[in-house]
């Protein structure tokens, strides 16, 4: 299986068809020129792409794109396969959706292991833990195509363009007469789509039921808030070295200042219509914008933020912790670790033992502990996403 070359032409061939007895009854001498520099912007993209308005994606068939921790956090899961020839298929459908749509679109294996016996619920007859077994002991890998990246599951494109995927028809997914796929329940599905008197369920592609889903690299922890309020967003704007500019989506926070929660609305509105914060709070921030300044005049790359009940300094932008061993576990990141080495409590001898002394700068302590953290975001996708039509 292929995927079929389309020029972009074929779209906007009426564009250079003129009928004959026009082109006959112009005068004498008459030069007939059609202007390109009108033509060739429409050219550049194929008609779906105002609903794709991704930056320019790409294609290249020696590529893998397989899905990463950075791409994301919500996608749309478009198909899967499995079987003999699935990871092909795969990749062909995602070169297509790369060339052809014009979005971007990701693979990403996952193994099913169904061969070992599994422990159910309540004992057996001799008060042992109950052993079960699959009905068929199988093991195999599937394969999956994600498209996008959006900041949440509620983004108005992510919606729109899950409506196009449903009826989109890719080439490469067009069967022969006898041809086989190993995307998973097509014939089933086929089957449903045959039967079905709902004519809009009929008219669906082989993509039909697609549907929106995070990364599944990412952490659960990643998902477990909606993200900044405005209010948040608010008392962080127009400050100059803000956490939420840090480009990168992971940094280390070194120094935590707590003071009083803002949870009365009353107060929430009379702060965002300029009135001081509660002293305690208002503190805080001074300390932790005091310090970030230090650690920026030393040349460290230090940023600030600020919600409702703390104020914390943060420092360096990294795209991941560290890198994943073969035991399963995780290798930090050597310049996250010196960071938290550089800036984390000293050891020293106490009545109850060895404990941990804050460093301090200028009077300002760190925290004894410093951990790399996620980079809060009101809205990720705009890293991505370029804004999509109303």
């Amino acid at each position: 299986m292929s995927i079929r070359n389309v020029s972009p032409f074929h779209w906007y061939a009426p564009l250079f068809v003129f009928r004959e007895s026009v082109v006959s009854r112009l005068p004498s001498g008459v030069v007939l020129i059609v202007s390109l520099s009108i033509c060739l912007p429409l050219l550049a993209s194929p008609p779906w792409h105002v609903f794709f308005p991704f930056k320019r994606v790409e294609a290249d068939p020696e590529a893998n794109y397989l899905l990463t921790e950075n791409d994301g956090p919500w996608m749309i899961l478009a198909t899967t396969f499995a079987g003999p020839g699935a990871q092909q298929e795969a990749l062909e459908l995602v070169l297509e959706m790369r060339k052809r749509y014009k979005v971007p679109a990701y693979l990403h294996k996952k193994r099913f292991d169904y061969s070992h016996p599994v422990q159910g619920l309540g004992v057996d007859r001799y008060g042992r833990p109950k052993q079960m077994k699959y009905n068929k002991a199988m093991a195999y890998d599937e394969w999956a195509v994600l498209i996008g990246n959006w900041d949440g599951v509620d983004h108005p494109g992510l919606e729109k363009s899950l409506k196009i995927i449903k009826f989109a028809a890719p080439e490469c997914m067009k069967l022969q007469q006898g041809e086989r796929t190993t995307q998973r329940y097509a014939d089933w599905r086929a089957l449903q789509q045959k039967l079905t008197g709902n004519l809009k369920k009929k008219q669906k592609g082989p993509m039909g039921h697609a549907f929106a889903t995070r990364n599944p690299i990412l952490p659960a922890s990643f998902f477990a808030t909606k993200g900044l309020d405005k209010f948040v967003v608010r008392m962080n704007k127009g400050v100059k070295r803000s956490l939420l500019d840090c480009p990168g989506k992971y940094t280390v926070r070194v120094a935590t200042f707590r003071g009083n929660v803002i949870i009365d609305q009353r107060k929430v509105s009379e702060v965002e219509s300029g009135a001081q914060m509660e002293s305690r709070l208002e503190e805080a921030a001074m300390k932790a914008h005091r310090l970030t300044e230090i650690l920026h005049k030393r040349g460290v790359e230090a940023y600030e933020f600020h919600d409702r009940h703390e104020s914390i300094v943060t420092i360096g932008n990294f795209t991941s912790v560290g890198e994943p061993r073969p035991d399963g576990k995780t290798e930090i990141n050597p310049v996250i670790h010196q960071i938290i080495q550089a800036y984390g409590g000293q050891d020293e001898p106490s009545a109850a033992g060895i404990t941990k002394r804050p460093v301090t700068l200028e009077g300002i302590p760190f925290d004894v502990q410093p951990l790399p953290v996620l980079v809060p975001r009101y809205s990720v996708g705009n890293d991505y996403v370029q804004g999509f039509l109303p």
